[in-house]
């Protein structure tokens, strides 16, 4: 489990493409990471095959990941958020994160206001009704709360400690994202 409270950004170093997926080696500064770990790689849990520590750690990406992220098109040099798993007597400061993405979405408008940001996203039809104003959503395993919602899009206001130390400081127009939303959500949609 992860909190969407993201510990660094780190830099895709190699991507190798296999039958059944793709590796991947990021440069990170953790220590103390061993296989079987799980990171959040921008909102996606993954297991750490192998690590050097506070240099790198690879992860293998299976064809349902590709096809449920955007990392199909990842690339050496892209910037990924990160996020160690949560420790059980950890702080809880985001809210529940499963690095289970639900969907992708993409960047709709990016508006700064004074040293604050909003970005607005769109929002698949499919995934609407999990959505409330004032809720959590996660965005790139970013921990978020947002702010509007309107039928096909929802904004967010980033502060600037979000804006620089994600890798949402480098999204455009029509980026794609990594969306889970509150998990929560899902457990009162299946008992209703």
């Amino acid at each position: 489990m992860f909190t969407g409270i993201v510990e660094a950004t780190g830099e895709v170093q190699a991507v190798v493409d296999d039958d059944g997926g793709r590796r991947v080696r990021i440069g990170a500064p953790f220590e103390g990471l061993d296989h079987g770990q799980s990171v959040s790689v921008s909102g996606v849990c993954l297991t750490v095959e192998k690590a050097s520590d506070g240099e790198w750690f690879e992860v293998f990406l299976a064809r349902e990941t590709l096809d449920r992220t955007f990392f199909d098109d990842l690339s050496g040099g892209d910037s990924v958020n990160l996020e160690r798993a949560m420790p059980a007597d950890g702080r809880f400061d985001g809210h529940v994160v499963q690095g289970h993405v639900d969907t992708t979405a993409a960047v709709v408008a990016v508006e700064r206001e004074g040293d604050d940001w909003t970005f607005t996203f769109s929002l698949p039809e499919a995934h609407r009704d999990y959505l409330v104003e004032k809720g959590s959503i996660t965005v790139d395993g970013i921990s978020l709360t947002v702010a509007d919602r309107r039928e096909d899009a929802f904004d967010v206001a980033i502060i600037p400690t979000t804006y620089a130390e994600t890798t949402l400081s480098e999204k455009s127009v029509g980026d794609p994202v990594h969306l889970e939303v509150d998990v929560i959500a899902k457990y009162v949609e299946q008992l209703c």
